[in-house]
């Protein structure tokens, strides 16, 4: 279970990445343009430390996972954003206590906060695009 767990958040990150460097380009706002940035910087991140958790498991990486459709509407985005991340959380901490060896812990953990906030992040785009 827990790899399969992983798997999906191997998927979800790479997604989340390419959805939130797609973001960046619909504003203007220095602040908000400096949210996304982070949340896509931190998305990488989370990525490559998935991806080599799941080698470490399976000695293999997660192949060729999808990117989403670019993002047309700021205020749209930042919701789906949101929902993204609140999920995100639930997935971490789903997996967070299931972890089956040490190495998990740090990456897991990293991921899980940095979602949370994301999610705030996301959350103030969003209340405050028109």
């Amino acid at each position: 279970m827990f790899v399969t767990q992983l798997r999906n958040a191997v998927e979800e990150k790479y997604k989340s990445y390419f959805y939130y460097k797609s973001m960046y380009q619909l504003t203007n706002d220095l602040l908000w343009q400096e949210f996304i940035r982070h949340a896509y910087e931190d998305e990488k991140s989370h990525y490559e430390m998935f991806q080599q958790l799941y080698y470490l498991l399976t000695n293999e990486f997660v192949p060729n996972p999808k990117k989403t459709a670019p993002c047309t509407n700021l205020k749209e985005s930042a919701k789906n954003a949101l929902v993204f991340e609140l999920e995100a959380v639930e997935q971490c901490k789903e997996m967070f206590l299931t972890i089956p060896f040490e190495e998990a812990y740090d990456p897991i953990f990293i991921a899980l906060h940095d979602d949370m906030e994301h999610a705030i992040r996301m959350s103030t785009i969003f209340n405050g695009a028109n």
